[in-house]
């Protein structure tokens, strides 16, 4: 390793705080330094080229080093490289933006207010549902329901939405107002001999549930991703969004999907409900708004809920000094056309996505996969001790970490949720990468395989 990198590691362990991270652990071993990227690889200080199957972290869809997005932030930099949106003014930048995103999400949504990650958006919405109800004469309203392992960020009360309690545990305690009910999640969550399609039912009627014995006059909103990205690539059975859907009808609640993964083609639509068929009254956003190459979030905004903004003359009482920050929104312009140009949303319905299904659909009967899946370019593989009865290893995250050390050191990355490992690949992969992906999950399965084969018992 260059002299230079390996100072960089020594300054990194002194004065860097990594996100999610065991400092102990991480200032003993080093981090690895990432030096470039292009196309959908990146290297590392030691020269290594690693094949990114996470998009850096569900983000880089159009890949790196696209000179079209430099030079759409370098040309906004020289013409106007930052002014707030506050005191009633705007920019062109935004306002372009603001509209191609009506123009591409449900009809309902016509919107936009602008934050700069996903944790940010989903606190905008918390802000906005509550608000909602007090305009609408309903103020008890306040209890927004998730499920158990959804990820809305790691901000307290975005982190208090999520269920994840490794994420919230250290808000001490979590914000009250918040509620979980279990994952529509077969391969974890079914009872011995429940079919997916009643696992998928048990779930949607665990909202409703939910939903009564906090009163339907004290909910607000139900939180969901289409896809439960951070939880382990958690892919819905066929019947629950309708069920959902007709629930949060039911009872008029407000229907908040956070689409910080499933947003901008990954699921081949261009948001997540769209493939779904759900309607949402808030949608949130963030990641691959721009490939990741410079922050930008934001939350699209039903018809409904600005009809009761626009009834008040009353300040909005909420916003950030980058909301609508015009460089991101220029790059953000660029990445959509780059991605509509280069017809991505199109190959992840007909090619990409179906290329991942068959790619992963290879390993179902290795010894140690338990289950595959995936939908349109998010998939996972389950790592169990039993095939059949779907038991899990010891320590859960052990043998997953295994794994995904293996498939780093493979050259490919994917990411280890527990023992789940999930991918996330660039929208821009070809058969060639599919095919480099197939090599390397072999090898690493096998290696992890080895390592803990005593522990396998069918």
């Amino acid at each position: 390793m260059p002299q230079q990198y390996s100072q960089l590691k020594e300054l990194d362990a002194q004065h860097h705080l990594h996100p999610f991270t065991d400092h102990k652990s991480l200032r003993a071993d080093g981090a690895r330094v990432i030096v470039r990227g292009e196309g959908p690889y990146i290297w590392d200080s030691e020269g290594k080229r690693i094949l990114d199957g996470m998009s850096g972290l569900w983000t880089a869809s159009v890949g790196y080093g696209r000179e079209e997005l430099a030079d759409a932030a370098h040309a906004q930099m020289m013409e106007l490289a930052f002014y707030n949106t506050f005191f009633r003014t705007t920019h062109p930048a935004a306002v372009r933006l603001a509209r191609r995103l009506a123009e591409i999400a449900p009809e309902n949504l016509n919107n936009v207010f602008y934050g700069s990650s996903g944790s940010e958006s989903n606190d905008t919405a918390i802000r906005l549902i509550r608000h909602y109800w007090v305009l609408k004469g309903q103020p008890k309203r306040r209890i927004i329901i998730s499920r158990k392992t959804a990820y809305h960020g790691s901000t307290i009360a975005a982190g208090s939405m999520g269920g994840m309690s490794h994420v919230h545990q250290h808000s001490y305690p979590v914000y009250e107002g918040f509620r979980h009910v279990m994952d529509p999640y077969w391969f974890g969550e079914a009872l011995p001999g429940e079919t997916p399609e009643q696992l998928g039912l048990r779930a949607a009627r665990a909202l409703e549930e939910e939903i009564l014995r906090c009163g339907p006059e004290n909910v607000a909103a139900f939180a969901g991703e289409p896809v439960q990205g951070a939880g382990g690539v958690k892919i819905a059975p066929e019947n629950y969004w309708p069920e959902i859907q007709k629930i949060v009808d039911k009872y008029d609640i407000l229907f908040l999907a956070d689409e910080v993964i499933t947003g901008f083609g990954r699921l081949g639509t261009w948001f997540g409900s769209q493939y779904y068929g759900i309607k949402p009254d808030l949608i949130t956003f963030a990641k691959a708004a721009t490939s990741g190459y410079i922050p930008l979030s934001g939350v699209l905004v039903g018809d409904n809920i600005v009809d009761a903004l626009m009834a008040e003359d009353d300040d909005f009482n909420h916003g950030y000094t980058f909301s609508g920050h015009p460089v991101a929104c220029a790059v953000a312009l660029k990445n959509l056309e780059i991605m509509e140009r280069e017809n991505l949303i199109t190959r992840v319905k007909t090619e990409t996505g179906p290329a991942l299904a068959k790619l992963l659909a290879k390993f179902k009967d290795h010894p140690i996969v338990g289950e595959v899946r995936s939908v349109g370019m998010l998939g996972a593989i389950e790592l169990c001790a039993n095939k059949k009865t779907r038991q899990r290893f010891e320590k859960p995250g052990r043998v997953g970490l295994i794994c995904r050390n293996h498939f780093f050191n493979n050259g490919f990355i994917m990411r280890a949720v527990f023992d789940t490992m999930v991918c996330a690949p660039p929208l821009i992969w070809t058969q060639e990468h599919f095919d480099e992906a197939e090599a390397v999950i072999k090898t690493s399965l096998d290696a992890t395989y080895e390592a803990i084969k005593s522990e396998v018992t069918a």
